[in-house]
């Protein structure tokens, strides 16, 4: 269908009640799935190169990877720089193609992070694109600890940046591996209250399911990140194709078996996003 940016596929889940899925990518046969999983649930998904990504393929090369699965999909699809923490690490990512910009300046002052995200936003916005700004750091299972977002700052942040969304800190974690947490609800209406910019839930592996669907649908979240729940089911398919035949190695063969796995568990978080499951 076409590549399109972050703002194009919020604004609707935002006036529609649902949420849109962050997928977070590390590799071709990943992206390539979930893209697939989107034609499937037929809804736009988000195509996120973290830096654990862009550490492994340059940018120019995942800006020409999303784009060419966006020209040949049926559905929208964002290519999106996901915890970009340098200007001219967001500028690179604009020059590679991509739709869309998170600057993460969670880690810096209230001040600090507002100019710092206006930057940003006022680079992406010259270009065409989206920018998604932090405010609250969200932390690390089992490392960095979070720091919840306060409404009022949440208010004045959205205010000053003009962020087109704003991911915070409400109970999430990165790199669950479980269900066992939960939002903090009272705190997402506070923060609801003070601003009608679309927010953003990193760590939503770690969200369970029936609350990712109940808040899609009642709050102003429309993006939930998703990515540690994804390459979990990459990893056992992989490690299935792996151990099936010892004498296997051609690459290839295995990869492709990876696949569909990878693909129906991103049609899961798809279909619940959207209220469907």
């Amino acid at each position: 269908m076409a590549l399109v940016t972050l703002k194009d596929v919020l604004q609707p889940a935002l006036k529609g009640g649902y949420a849109v899925g962050g997928l977070v990518t590390l590799g071709w046969e990943d992206m390539r799935a979930y893209v697939a999983a989107a034609e499937r649930e037929n809804c736009p998904v988000i195509l996120q190169a973290g830096p654990s990504c862009r550490a492994h393929t340059p940018l120019p090369i995942l800006g020409k990877m999303y784009r060419h699965l966006a020209e040949e999909a049926g559905v929208p699809v964002v290519a999106h720089l996901d915890h970009g923490y340098t200007y001219d690490e967001c500028a690179a990512a604009l020059d590679a193609g991509f739709t869309s910009l998170m600057f993460d300046g969670s880690r810096q002052s209230l001040a600090e992070n507002i100019a710092q995200t206006r930057q940003i936003v006022e680079m992406a916005h010259s270009g065409g694109i989206s920018c998604e700004g932090e405010i609250g750091f969200v932390g690390y299972e089992d490392g960095e600890a979070s720091a919840g977002t306060d409404p009022e700052e949440a208010a004045i942040f959205a205010a000053e940046t003009g962020v087109d969304a704003m991911a915070i800190s409400v109970g999430n974690v990165h790199l669950q591996q479980d269900q066992q947490g939960g939002l903090d609800e009272a705190r997402i209406a506070a923060i609801q209250s003070k601003t009608d910019v679309p927010l953003v839930i990193h760590g939503g592996s770690g969200v369970p399911a029936h609350q990712r669907k109940k808040l899609a649908q009642q709050t102003n979240i429309c993006k939930f990140n998703i990515g540690t729940e994804l390459r979990m089911a990459f990893g056992q398919a992989l490690r299935r194709a792996v151990n099936s035949d010892q004498s296997r190695f051609d690459r290839v063969s295995i990869l492709r078996e990876t696949q569909q796995p990878t693909e129906e568990a991103a049609a899961q978080v798809l279909a619940n996003l959207l209220g469907k499951s």
